[in-house]
């Protein structure tokens, strides 16, 4: 069985999909993370509230704490 830093890792270049808090989200490509706070760095990202793409942005910073799920492809 993997374990979610293992998953979390294989995703790096990878598209993903981050639900957060108060119905928002973002698809994009995981460029990178930390391990203390789990905070994420995507690059071609969507984001997404409520269902429905509102901007595109080249490279937004995720904070760990606001995040309910990470979806690997």
């Amino acid at each position: 069985m993997a374990k979610p830093l293992e998953v979390l890792h294989r995703s790096l270049n990878s598209r993903v999909i981050v639900e957060l808090r108060g119905n928002r989200g973002y698809r994009g490509i995981l460029d990178g993370y930390d391990i203390p706070h789990m905070n994420l760095v995507l690059r071609n990202a969507e984001e997404i509230v409520d269902g429905n793409v509102v901007a595109k942005r080249d490279k937004v910073i995720v904070r760990g704490d606001n995040i309910i799920y990470i979806s690997p492809p």
